[in-house]
């Protein structure tokens, strides 16, 4: 994946500011992952604004580095362990900063400037580890979502229904998909399993419980259905189901997914097991767990109230629009 991305940087930085050139781009507005952005920006002497699509990736002494799913410890022990995080992410990031270090000595800049005029986050704020060093012009906000759509015409046989996902990406696993609906029909509650093509219709028939299975549901309108979900903590999946108020039990398998499902534990809304090896029971006890505690439904009932105050992409394109219409 590294080194994928580090192809894909390469080629922004060797395109882009060509084709940004030839259409009079003014400004950009780029994705906060992508570390060619900035560097571009800066060798054309436009401004920029980072969008933050998933989790702040910001350096801080005392938040544990993306990807890895450690909770938060604000003290010296925590600060130790994060720098060996950091060290080690370093390391492992080198053949992207090779190709920045590249275009950064072939357009004559140095490693300081090209800071982003305004960071727009989907991310609530109370979803985050509590930060100290935010960079100015940091804006936390709600999904960037259009209007909701029509509800869902779902059966209704009495049992609560618990959304299952593992998005689009890492959805080809019908043995994780067999224990969630397994685990849902041993509360008493049906599987709504949307699993992004992973499953065949012959993967589907074959599932447990009786679930009411899909490639893909409208994920807003189903999830306003349900009592629960069980996600991989994909970070779209999870705004959308915070915004209906729904606790999590999070199976976190790559990517952010680890350090997602910790922010989620922290603040009470997710029980968090492991993907590999879980069994249809301890995944029925964390179901049992995040349905009938009413502590956990709190929490992500307050940060529902939080997205709903957020302003979504509304709030975001005007803040983003006033920064860009100062800049010099």
């Amino acid at each position: 994946m590294i080194r994928a991305t580090a192809a894909m940087t390469q080629a922004l930085l060797h395109g882009a500011p060509d084709v940004l050139r030839r259409i009079g781009a003014d400004a950009m507005i780029a994705d906060a992952v992508e570390p060619a952005g900035p560097l571009i920006a800066r060798h054309l002497g436009i401004p920029h604004v980072a969008a933050v699509t998933g989790l702040p990736l910001m350096r801080e002494a005392s938040i544990p580095p993306p990807f890895l799913g450690w909770r938060y410890r604000p003290g010296a022990w925590g600060r130790f362990r994060n720098r060996g995080g950091y060290a080690v992410s370093d390391a492992l990031m080198r053949p992207i900063t090779r190709v920045l270090d590249a275009a950064r000595a072939d357009w004559g800049l140095d490693r300081n400037g090209g800071s982003a005029r305004l960071h727009v986050a989907q991310c609530p704020r109370g979803l985050d580890y509590p930060r100290a060093a935010l960079p100015p012009g940091f804006l936390y906000g709600s999904p960037w979502r259009h209007a909701p759509g029509p509800d869902v015409d779902l059966p209704d046989d009495g049992r609560p229904l618990v959304f299952c996902s593992l998005g689009t990406l890492q959805g080809s696993r019908p043995a994780l998909f067999a224990t969630m609906a397994a685990a849902c029909a041993a509360i008493g509650a049906r599987a709504v399993i949307a699993h992004g093509g992973g499953l065949d219709p012959a993967g589907e028939a074959m599932l447990p419980g009786d679930p009411l299975v899909r490639a893909f549901w409208p994920q807003e309108a189903v999830m306003r259905r349900c009592a629960a979900a069980v996600l991989h903590c994909g970070f779209n999946s999870v705004l959308d189901a915070l915004a209906a108020g729904l606790p999590i039990v999070a199976l976190p398998i790559a990517f952010e997914q680890p350090a997602t499902a910790a922010r989620l534990a922290r603040i009470g809304a997710a029980r968090v097991l492991s993907p590999h090896g879980l069994t249809v029971r301890a995944l029925a006890e964390a179901l049992g767990d995040v349905v009938e505690i009413p502590a956990c439904r709190a929490a992500a009932q307050g940060i529902a109230r939080e997205i709903a105050a957020g302003g979504g992409a509304r709030r975001a394109a005007i803040t983003i629009n006033a920064a860009l219409a100062n800049a010099p």
